[in-house]
């Protein structure tokens, strides 16, 4: 895996990026606006999205989609939302079919309740895929902060060798084959990370969002096994470990969602104040069509997608999840 590219020159993909650069490999990094490109060679930073990172010089940004076609592993870095039409148009591509496509985006897509990988399986059926999630801010991991992360294939050998490719003194990767629990972890957290802010927005204190976090675990847990994925997954780095530094996290954008809602703001002004997407916020819709498909009791989800998208005030939400009725907390 000598030639990576990286589709996606947001945050995480520029961070991603520089995070491979740094092992000496020549890396190319696709953006979709030709603009936002041509101010990445000119620079050599990505002030949109990652201020005051700079570019190693083995990276390499380009709007030309040929350029990926001989790459060994291309990372699939775009926001949930656009991975269809993304992965779509690559796939006119003519990319090696022993190419290891990697899915880095955190989310399930609206209707079809599919995880990424499973979109990108769609238009490369001949290719591995593999995922890599975890609790990993592009603002750390770009600053060589240390970070761990899991990466997910269904083939242990491709595992293995993503693990070596990834893997420096400040960046450990772990392996594992639950592919759907590893991307379901990542994409559910960001749902709740958005209730944990609106905790925060109300001035609640630490025992309420404590006991938040938690019940979001249990919620995620129950969704995510229902989903496909093992349990003992969401124990790990990209359950328990993804939720904690996204619900808690200054970098978190999603918290930052919820803590601005709480406060008052409306979805409306506070999308259009954000360069970046926080993608608990398509994802709260995706989740709660797959819990009510599924029958799971989602009462976390459920309130945060009726402040999202029913204009339900933040603090009546939250208190309907009080007034719940009594019940073991295993249940």
């Amino acid at each position: 895996m000598n030639k990576i590219a990286v589709i996606g020159a947001g945050g995480w993909g520029t961070a991603l990026a520089i995070l491979l650069a740094k092992r000496n490999r020549e890396i190319t990094l696709w953006g979709y606006e030709a603009g936002h490109v041509e101010k990445l060679r000119a620079t050599r930073r990505n002030a949109l999205y990652l201020p005051g990172v700079e570019l190693p010089p083995n990276i390499s940004p380009t709007n030309n989609a040929g350029a990926l076609a001989d790459a060994d592993l291309i990372l699939f870095v775009p926001p949930s939302k656009a991975m269809r039409s993304v992965a779509k148009n690559f796939a006119r591509e003519k990319i090696a079919s022993s190419a290891v496509l990697l899915s880095c985006t955190k989310g399930i897509e609206q209707g079809s309740g599919l995880r990424m990988s499973e979109v990108i399986e769609e238009f490369f059926p001949q290719n591995r895929v593999a995922v890599l999630s975890g609790p990993s801010h592009a603002e750390e991991v770009s600053r060589g902060m240390p970070t761990a992360v899991v990466l997910g294939c269904r083939e242990e050998a491709i595992a293995q060798e993503l693990q070596q490719v990834f893997s420096s003194g400040s960046f450990r990767a772990y392996t594992s084959d639950d592919v759907a629990g590893i991307e379901l972890g990542g994409a559910l957290k960001n749902v709740f990370a958005i209730a944990a802010g609106v905790s925060d927005g109300l001035g609640f204190g630490d025992n309420s969002k404590a006991a938040l976090v938690t019940r979001s675990l249990a919620e995620l847990m129950r969704l995510g096994v229902a989903l496909g994925g093992r349990r003992e997954t969401f124990q790990g780095l990209s359950g328990v470990g993804d939720l904690m530094v996204t619900c808690f996290s200054r970098h978190s954008r999603n918290r930052g969602v919820g803590e601005r809602l709480g406060k008052g703001e409306t979805l409306a002004q506070i999308s259009a104040s954000m360069a970046m997407v926080a993608e608990g916020v398509p994802t709260a819709k995706s989740a709660l069509e797959c819990a009510r498909k599924h029958g799971v009791t989602a009462p976390i989800i459920e309130q945060v997608h009726a402040i999202l998208f029913e204009n339900k005030a933040p603090r009546e939400a939250l208190s309907e999840l009080l007034r719940r009725e009594l019940r073991p907390e295993e249940d």
